[in-house]
């Protein structure tokens, strides 16, 4: 009995040993990774090095246990801390994330580093407001649109000057050089959205309203003013901001005529769609079909017209030529692309849905069930609203059980838009009535 109690002792203590060596052996391979990330410079061996741990989970996971306490003394060097701090991120894990970004935002400041300040708040506060963390998001930004990072000192600053024929290059003083003054624009949009996305529209309105009362000609600030408006649902006061960014769009000297064109395209579509939640299918449709003259092989704008038009039943033979008029030219675009295949091709589900709708509101449902069975096997197009659709179909032509398995279905996938949300309760209110009839 003593000599096999004294076995299993020796076992134990070799066992231990064994784990000890192992032990120092992680440490010391931990050690020597960190002082590789101490020492990279440049862009190129930064992402490499990022993807190699992103693929390792459990050797990043070791990492950044054996870094923390180093970055919490500020002890890692810049690009080593980026790269950890995005690990963390990748990992969902912001809080430890953002110590590590915390060494890069120290040091970016003490070098006045406008890109390198740029990305190590940039960073966290999207990451923040892409994990939801909009309360962090704020935070960050709020730290950043108050950090004063002006040295005070008087400096010679290179600046250029243009003349008829070239640049001219030359020096002028400049008393003092605050390296934030110029991200606060940039990080002031994140900062509002991120307080109305809290659901403070009120606060985010006043913010905008006090930029745009120093800035009233800039048409930038009011379209965030138009992105509030309708994330608060306050729709009839954005539209006519948004008609007024449109005009000075138009206006706008800084602007190429390409750029220009594309920003009154953007916000055409935007402000459509609001004048389609209003029920002004007439103001819809003039932006629609200003779109449509513009870009009459666009398959999308095709689509949209004809779609709001089906839905509010108005024009519906009009609307069907419209949205095959779409799916002819989507298959046209499609042949073009370089990596075309035939064999797994498909069409795009939500103009198939259009159609599908449209020939349901002219009452053809047999015809409607075809096109929106094939719309619902685009994996691109799994969206509560095709669902919806399909459930109508099918109840119109006497197949409950079907209809009410479709819109569960769509209950499942509906997202977190408002939109989405609105429809899932009135797809909810369907599958209620349609199961209280039985």
């Amino acid at each position: 009995m003593a000599r096999k109690l004294l076995g299993l002792l020796l076992v134990g203590l070799v066992g231990w040993k064994l784990a000890a060596t192992q032990a120092r052996a992680d440490e010391k391979a931990l050690k020597n990774e960190l002082a590789k990330l101490n020492e990279l410079t440049g862009s190129d061996p930064t992402s490499g090095m990022m993807k190699s741990l992103v693929d390792d989970k459990g050797r990043a996971k070791k990492l950044l246990d054996y870094a923390l306490p180093l970055a919490q003394k500020k002890e890692l060097s810049y690009n080593a801390a980026l790269i950890l701090g995005l690990l963390a991120a990748d990992m969902k894990n912001m809080k430890t994330a953002e110590t590590f970004f915390r060494v890069c935002m120290d040091k970016a400041a003490k070098l006045q580093s406008f890109e390198k300040l740029k990305q190590a708040y940039g960073l966290p506060i999207e990451l923040h407001y892409g994990y939801k963390n909009y309360v962090d998001s704020a935070r960050l930004s709020k730290e950043l649109l108050e950090l004063n990072t002006d040295d005070g000192k008087n400096r010679l600053v290179i600046a250029t000057m243009k003349n008829r024929f070239d640049e001219i290059e030359f020096r002028e003083p400049q008393e003092g050089f605050d390296t934030a003054e110029r991200l606060r624009p940039l990080i002031f949009e994140k900062y509002v959205k991120a307080i109305a996305k809290q659901g403070k529209h009120d606060q985010a309105i006043k913010l905008v309203d006090g930029l745009l009362k120093r800035k009233s000609s800039d048409w930038i600030d009011q379209y965030l003013k138009c992105w509030v408006l309708v994330e608060a649902g306050r729709l009839q006061d954005a539209a006519p901001v948004y008609e007024d960014v449109i005009n000075k769009v138009a206006k706008d000297r800084r602007l190429e005529q390409e750029e220009k064109d594309k920003y009154i395209e953007e916000f055409r579509r935007e402000v459509s769609n609001i004048y389609v939640d209003l029920k002004k299918i007439d103001r819809a449709t003039e932006h629609l079909e200003y779109l449509i003259k513009k870009s009459p092989e666009d398959p999308g704008v095709h689509n949209d017209l004809g779609y709001i038009w089906a839905d509010n039943e108005v024009k519906l033979e009009q609307a069907e030529k419209l949205i095959r008029k779409a799916i002819d030219l989507d298959r046209e675009r499609r042949k073009k692309e370089p990596k075309f295949n035939p064999k797994v091709d498909h069409d795009n589900g939500a103009y198939l849905d259009s159609l599908g709708w449209v020939l349901h509101k002219q009452k053809k449902n047999q015809e409607a069930k075809e096109w929106l069975l094939k719309a619902v096997e685009d994996k691109g197009s799994q969206h509560i609203e095709i669902y919806d659709h399909l459930g109508e179909v099918l109840l119109a032509l006497g197949e409950k059980e079907a209809a009410m398995r479709a819109w569960q279905k769509g209950i499942e996938i509906a997202g977190e838009r408002r939109r989405e949300q609105e429809r899932k309760a009135t797809v909810e209110k369907k599958l209620e009535k349609i199961k209280g009839a039985k």
